[in-house]
């Protein structure tokens, strides 16, 4: 089996490609970032998607962004928005994609490797410049150009399996590959449990693509658990909203 570095955040999209280069017959490499995020319950959930997925190894590696600032999700003085924005979002992470792909090419040129995966997005993406498929050719352009194995003529590639899905196509491509999507967490502001808020840009998403694919909606809300799993507050169940 070929080695791949899988970057795993722990949410939908990448637990979704996890399966993906699985199914390929990839031995699974996955890489989480501990980069300052506001809660840890994602990488919780890497864990968790790692092992049940079968990558042969998950490691996380720390990574100082919130030193940096300049997004809601490094700094908690800045709000997560509870509505959609336009433009970039203030929950883009400066350089959080090239970074994370550079360790993550660091770590395939050890493991002799030439496949890194991505979850990224240009459907859904909400609007973040380093999701775009003009940034992953570019960027696999550069790893060719500035890597040993790329200059010894092994050529390198980022795959982006998820780029042109919708996110209704990439929750069902996921379940037809067995990913048991309540064990991810997508929310920004999730609480350490894990419990989604509901209420963010990536809850929205990952709410209307479930049904969108005409799926329940396996994630874990707060106000559900507050209203002791009442579907009358802020969104209604997936059940209801579908017949």
């Amino acid at each position: 089996m070929k080695p791949a570095v899988i970057l795993l955040s722990g949410g939908l999209d990448s637990a979704t490609v996890l399966a993906i280069a699985r199914e390929a017959g990839y031995a699974c490499h996955a890489l989480s970032l501990d980069y300052g995020q506001r809660h840890k319950a994602e990488l919780v959930a890497a864990a968790r998607v790692a092992s049940t997925l079968g990558a042969v190894e998950h490691r996380v590696m720390r990574l100082g962004l919130g030193d940096i600032g300049g997004s809601a999700l490094t700094d908690s003085t800045i709000a997560v928005p509870e509505c959609a924005t336009e433009g970039i979002p203030v929950t883009y992470v400066p350089a959080r994609n090239t970074v994370m792909l550079s360790l993550a090419l660091a770590w395939a040129e050890v493991l002799e490797s030439r496949d890194i995966f991505i979850g990224v997005n240009a459907v859904d993406y909400s609007g973040y410049p380093d999701c775009r498929p003009e940034f992953i050719a570019a960027f696999e352009h550069m790893a060719n150009l500035a890597t040993r194995s790329g200059v010894e003529g092994e050529a390198l590639r980022i795959h982006a399996p998820l780029q042109h899905l919708s996110k209704a196509q990439i929750i069902q491509r996921g379940a037809a590959l067995g990913v048991d999507y309540v064990q991810t967490v997508s929310c920004y502001q999730a609480d350490s449990e894990g419990w989604a808020c509901g209420r963010c840009d990536s809850c929205r998403l990952r709410r209307e693509g479930f049904i969108a694919a005409g799926m329940p909606d396996p994630t874990r809300y707060a106000h559900e658990m507050e209203a002791g799993g009442r579907d009358d507050v802020l969104f209604t169940s997936t059940r209801n909203s579908t017949e």
